[in-house]
């Protein structure tokens, strides 16, 4: 996790920590705003920290990853920052908006697959077959470690922090903001939300 705050520390936002009034009675409320991070998102964290972490040959070769957004763009930048190729594997269905801000950072799009998961497959196929590195949004440890980062600097905004809740989606964000919490302040709860309806 060190690793990770060192390597992002001169490349991304330090985003601040806001508070927040009138969520519940009697409670102080934070909110993380890593909204304001350079690609728009926290997926910059991982994916940067993921490709820092390449060997010399490994950045030789092309990255490849698979997004309908977030994590394209934050592969896309990090890619042209740490000097690699990108390709990223986008589903059909993608925003243009999404599509333009992902070559915007220099990666080479491949819109296929009707959802998600076609869309991975494409890319996992890929990386098989042309060599390429894959750089997943979530369930790889220097991913999970980049994304960590943010709970480091939760501890370090908010020294009394008591309760983190976390969004989840694929779980690279909250299994590497709980790493960071519970490894220095354990007893810190973190809590995962997730939308009823997912």
């Amino acid at each position: 996790l060190h690793d990770a705050q060192r390597v992002l520390k001169p490349v991304i936002n330090q985003t601040p920590v806001i508070p927040t009034k009138g969520l519940v009675p009697g409670c102080a409320f934070y909110l993380k705003a890593d909204c304001l991070q350079k690609t728009g998102a926290f997926k910059l964290r991982g994916a940067y920290y993921k490709i820092a972490t390449l060997s010399d040959e490994e950045k030789e070769r092309v990255v490849i990853a698979c997004s309908a957004g977030n994590h394209a763009q934050g592969v896309a930048y990090a890619a042209r920052e740490r000097g690699a190729k990108a390709t990223i594997c986008m589903p059909q269905i993608t925003p243009p908006l999404k599509v333009d801000a992902t070559k915007a950072y220099g990666a080479d799009v491949v819109l296929c697959g009707e959802v998600f998961d076609e869309s991975a497959a494409r890319a996992q196929e890929l990386s098989e077959t042309e060599g390429m590195i894959y750089v997943p949004p979530f369930d790889d440890y220097e991913v999970l470690c980049g994304q960590g980062t943010i709970g480091l600097e939760i501890l370090e905004d908010v020294p009394n922090v008591t309760d983190v809740v976390v969004p989840l989606g694929g779980g690279g964000l909250g299994a590497g903001v709980a790493l960071a919490i519970k490894t220095f302040k354990p007893e810190v709860r973190v809590i995962g939300a997730i939308p009823e309806g997912s």
